[in-house]
């Protein structure tokens, strides 16, 4: 970290336990992604008058280049707990900001419309007809919110290409909720 960690203690007696562990998991995060260049880390117990048991509230606030990662809001009734997760949450969102960084961001296939054209009960397949008139297979296994049994001629589905050994198929086949009658 290119400025010192800062650790605020807000409603609670000062402890070097919590700073050593706060310190401690900031520097693994530090190893880990060392393009860190700050980092401030509170701890509070907010409605110290509450009659149920107090939780702790955890704000992270790092600082990368172009960006700033937030963590808020961890509670929990025992303080490490919440540094913990709130540590993890933290880790996570540092993974996803190299991630696209580094031009590794997941890509999602196209999804696309079409009809349910032709089915073949005792095989458990059929053909979807995509809106350019062309004809995809697909076998029950690629159904995603529908049993096979619900499937209709001309039910409207939405779905992935995907291709395979035999041509260009249909996976992850689904309706909408209120398409099935």
């Amino acid at each position: 970290m290119k400025i010192p960690l800062q650790i605020t203690l807000r409603d609670i007696p000062s402890s070097e336990a919590v700073e050593a562990t706060i310190r401690e998991k900031a520097e693994k995060l530090n190893r880990a992604h060392p393009h860190i260049m700050s980092c401030r880390v509170t701890v509070e117990m907010p409605g110290k008058h509450k009659h149920q048991g107090k939780e702790f509230n955890i704000r992270i606030d790092i600082t990368v280049p172009g960006s700033e990662i937030v963590v808020n809001r961890i509670h929990d009734q025992d303080i490490y707990v919440a540094l913990r997760d709130s540590f993890d949450a933290a880790k996570r969102q540092l993974e996803d900001y190299n991630r696209k960084q580094s031009g590794q961001v997941k890509v999602h296939e196209p999804e696309f419309q079409g009809r349910i054209a032709r089915l073949f009960d005792e095989d458990g397949c059929g053909f979807i007809q995509t809106a350019d008139g062309q004809e995809l297979y697909f076998s029950r296994e690629n159904l995603v919110n529908i049993d096979f049994s619900q499937l209709k001629p001309g039910l409207e589905v939405r779905f992935i290409e995907e291709l395979a050994a035999e041509g260009m198929q249909a996976k992850r086949i689904s309706v909408s909720k209120n398409a099935i009658g």
